[in-house]
């Protein structure tokens, strides 16, 4: 995979699972449950997490869904709506069905019309987004999409390793610099509707 391509993915991968990463690990403790000792978890709705810095909003998070389990913090998310704000102005947005977090391990893993789309160009769409925090590997898996400018990749599963300075591509792996086809899976990328939306069904 040539160095273009490389930091095209890299960026789109890191970011998407990266922002639900920073996400979930600030999620404030569910509260001690006085009233209901028995209650094993807690939900919200509609809940929107974010932070700043300095004055600035670095990324906010909305699940129309959310249940913490109050002892283990396992946490799981439907309706994913992510934002992430870089300093440089450029704003990336996410999009997945369904996400699951390990209070223990900081695992994250997304699934359901997963779309990364950056202010800069950039669009990313898998199957699944998966962050393995120990191993700090991020990877995209299953039809995975990616393009930006005048290159675009498609692959079954793209990995990012070492601080995203290793990333590889396997399974129907393709990196090709072409403007046109670039532009031609751009708009399709960008127009695409959730399947629910589209009158169809997700997949299982």
């Amino acid at each position: 995979m040539n160095k273009r391509a490389k930091v095209l993915t890299a960026a789109a991968v890191a970011l998407a699972v990266g922002l639900i990463v920073w996400a979930v690990a600030t999620v404030p403790d569910a509260p001690v449950v006085k009233e209901n000792p028995e209650q094993k978890t807690m939900t919200y709705d509609g809940n929107t997490i974010s932070e700043e810095k300095n004055g600035r909003k670095i990324w906010e998070l909305t699940a129309d869904h959310m249940e913490v389990d109050v002892k283990t913090q396992d946490m799981s998310m439907e309706g994913i709506t992510g934002h992430f704000y870089a300093e440089n102005g450029t704003i990336t947005d996410l999009k997945a069905d369904k996400g699951v977090y390990g209070g223990k391990s900081k695992d994250v893993k997304l699934t359901g019309n997963i779309k990364v789309t950056s202010s800069d160009g950039a669009i990313l769409t898998s199957k699944e987004l998966e962050w393995l925090n120990q191993k700090e590997i991020l990877s995209a898996i299953g039809d995975v999409r990616a393009v930006r400018e005048d290159v675009f990749l498609t692959a079954d599963r793209v990995d990012s390793s070492d601080g995203f300075n290793k990333v590889k591509a396997t399974g129907h792996a393709h990196v090709e610099r072409n403007e046109d086809k670039a532009k031609k899976m751009a708009k399709e990328m960008a127009k695409e509707q959730p399947k629910e939306q589209a009158g169809g069904k997700a997949d299982e």
